[in-house]
């Protein structure tokens, strides 16, 4: 079965956006430690699953000469992998190596892990992690807390109706002051 894996900056408080959706805050004390972090994580590869908010937000940027330039390992990796994005309202996928599903999310994901392919990881997409974690087919939540705190906005775990009981399985703190940590289902 595929792996499907959440990775995600949230605020030391817990947040993935503030209140206004804004998440310039997670690019700030970027350093040359992290950054190679992030580039391992993209040479991964995989499938980049995402809510329509994220991908409109990732579209915008990745295939961007400034992507190009401030990470261009990242966005080669962004602009290469496949991507699907869920999204009843969107009209067209236009970012390359992108799949529109109109789908439901819970049903579609399930057909995906069950059959044979790469991992698969969210990235942003708060409605969508809670949404999947809900229905149990996370994996793994691979997380990056940020060393700010936003005291209000939105949580990748907002909506969820049962508890999700996790265990650590890998942690490592950045000498920026962020932090990586990763857990899975208990």
């Amino acid at each position: 079965m595929r792996r499907l894996i959440v990775f995600n900056q949230l605020s030391v408080d817990g947040h993935l956006s503030d209140p206004h959706g804004d998440m310039s805050w997670a690019k700030e004390d970027a350093d040359e430690e992290f950054d190679r972090f992030t580039a391992a994580r993209a040479r991964a590869g995989g499938v980049l699953l995402f809510g329509r908010i994220t991908y409109q937000l990732m579209e915008s940027y990745w295939p961007t000469p400034d992507a190009a330039r401030a990470l261009p390992e990242v966005a080669r990796h962004m602009n290469r992998l496949p991507k699907v994005v869920f999204s009843r309202t969107l009209a067209e996928a236009r970012w390359q190596n992108t799949t529109l599903v109109r789908d439901d999310p819970v049903a579609a994901v399930r057909r995906m892990k069950a059959r044979p392919g790469p991992g698969m990881a969210i990235l942003g997409s708060g409605t969508l992690v809670s949404q999947l974690a809900d229905a149990g087919l996370v994996d793994a939540y691979e997380l990056i807390l940020n060393p700010v705190a936003l005291g209000a906005g939105r949580s990748i775990f907002e909506g969820i109706h049962r508890r999700l009981k996790l265990r650590l399985t890998e942690s490592r703190a950045f000498a920026n002051g962020k932090i990586f940590v990763c857990y899975a289902p208990a």
